[in-house]
């Protein structure tokens, strides 16, 4: 409708004032009436909610600290290394300050990779030209001395695909898929194909190496970094991730070519056998031991370009910012769980611990914030029937806020997926994605990307959603 809600930092000074609308709009003011007086309600359960709420609006803001402090005080955070261990001391006295109970270092193994030298160039038959790039996670090494060898040109991950082998064998393959930017980032899962499998498709088919477009929506000289896999029994080739700008070059140099265009590559990664990484866990507890809690995820690690300020710094504050606002409302009738998981980025080690720690206890409800820190405009659901009026309650609590109910069915996020995978219900708390694979996985993720309004319009909205969610019955959820 065209109204865009801001969320003030002001004290609380009821609901009203908080939510409305920087251009009035008829509709949504009624729409706010609405929701402010079912918030308003006079059970002691309605009230917890609008307090949970006004907390959320004021000054006092955890999410920023939290975000703040850990890329500031820890900065890069990758799997298995000894900067995510310090991540996981600095959670767990952060969160033992903040007053959570039952704070802990839950530890597992992983393999670790450990990238090296990046470097390539183009080098025939126009004069040598650097490309930005970086390797991907698990990619195999070319040795010190580099590999040279023909590019072979495919549009996409579906071509590769297609290709005969005798395209691509001896070759270094180069994918070109432009990722378009969208809302709700769905493009990652098309895009992304390849970067997760166009490794191991081009190994399979004799390549020597291959390179990709970035899976991103930038226009800036930053290769995205991210992990790869090969197939059981393929052994790893040389993978990296070039900047955009540098695969337009090539593309440009393609199509005036005429010799072969030519590419030398310099990844020396490697492989450092198992190390330690953990999940910190924390708790909320409820006033019914006999309820099953609510869990809400993020996860600690992060790429080593940058700070992970949106990858996901920014989702561990929103979700303890507004587990913290519920509790300071008042004890909520199930536990609220925190998961702030390990190794996500490399494997989603963390959440497979966590579900092979605790996925034979019963969960009422998984959610997780890990799509960096624009506002959320949408909420999904995957709830039992039981819950439809539950569900109502969220949509129209959320609604002052700029938020609507989709018509798709929650996922969840990678760290909780095991769980709901297993039937654990889920809501999806989704995030304006529209700029987010600009920063992915790339050195501009950093604390100025993140817009302190549209934080704080997640924790608003976040803390509105777990209250319902902690306070339900067990007739609505499991």
């Amino acid at each position: 409708m065209g109204a865009r809600l801001a969320i003030d930092a002001c004290p609380a000074q009821g609901l009203l004032a908080r939510t409305a609308p920087m251009t009035q709009h008829p509709t949504l003011a009624r729409l706010a009436v609405f929701a402010a007086a079912s918030l308003a309600a006079t059970s002691a359960f309605a009230l917890q909610q609008t307090s949970a709420v006004d907390l959320a609006q004021q000054g006092d803001d955890p999410a920023w600290t939290i975000t703040e402090g850990l890329t500031t005080e820890i900065g890069p955070r990758p799997a298995g290394s000894d900067r995510e261990a310090a991540a996981r001391k600095w959670a767990v006295a952060t969160l033992q300050n903040m007053g959570f109970a039952n704070v802990r270092d839950e530890p597992y193994q992983m393999p670790v990779w450990q990238r090296g030298e990046e470097k390539a160039w183009l080098t025939s038959p126009f004069l040598p030209q650097p490309l930005a790039i970086t390797a991907l996670g698990n990619s195999g090494s070319t040795g010190p001395k580099g590999i040279e060898g023909e590019v072979a040109y495919f549009a996409s991950f579906d071509a590769l695909a297609a290709a005969p082998d005798s395209a691509v064998k001896g070759k270094i393959v180069f994918i070109d898929h432009q990722m378009e930017p969208t809302q709700d980032g769905s493009g990652y899962g098309l895009y992304g194909r390849g970067r997760f499998m166009g490794p191991t498709v081009a190994a399979q088919k004799g390549a020597i190496g291959i390179v990709i477009r970035s899976i991103g929506t930038d226009n800036h000289r930053n290769p995205h970094a991210g992990v790869t896999n090969f197939a059981e029994g393929v052994a790893p080739i040389p993978a990296g991730a070039i900047s955009n700008p540098d695969a337009d070059q090539l593309v440009r140099q393609r199509s005036r070519a005429t010799a072969p265009l030519k590419l030398k590559l310099m990844l020396t990664p490697k492989m450092i056998g198992e190390q330690t990484s953990g999940n910190v866990i924390a708790e909320v507890p409820g006033r019914d031991p006999a309820a099953s809690p609510v869990i809400i995820a993020c996860h600690l690690d992060s790429w080593d370009l940058a700070t992970g300020a949106i990858d996901d710094a920014a989702g561990c504050g929103i979700i303890t910012a507004a587990a913290k606002h519920v509790m300071t409302a008042g004890q909520p009738r199930r536990t609220i769980r925190l998961l702030w998981a390990g190794a996500e980025e490399v494997g989603v080690f963390g959440g497979q611990a966590y579900f092979d720690a605790h996925g034979k206890e019963k969960h009422a409800v998984a959610l997780e914030s890990d799509f960096g820190a624009d506002r959320v405009w949408r909420v999904d659901f995957k709830l039992p029937e039981s819950a439809a009026d539950l569900q109502k309650r969220i949509g129209g609590a959320l609604a002052p806020f700029g938020v609507v109910t989709g018509r798709g069915e929650a996922h969840g996020g990678a760290d909780v997926g095991a769980l709901i995978q297993a039937g654990v219900p889920a809501v999806d708390l989704q995030q304006d994605g529209s700029r987010y694979f600009d920063l992915h996985h790339t050195p501009d993720d950093t604390l100025d990307k993140i817009d302190p309004a549209q934080l704080r319009q997640n924790v608003v909205v976040w803390a509105a959603t777990l209250s319902l969610l902690a306070n339900s019955s067990d007739s609505e959820l499991p």
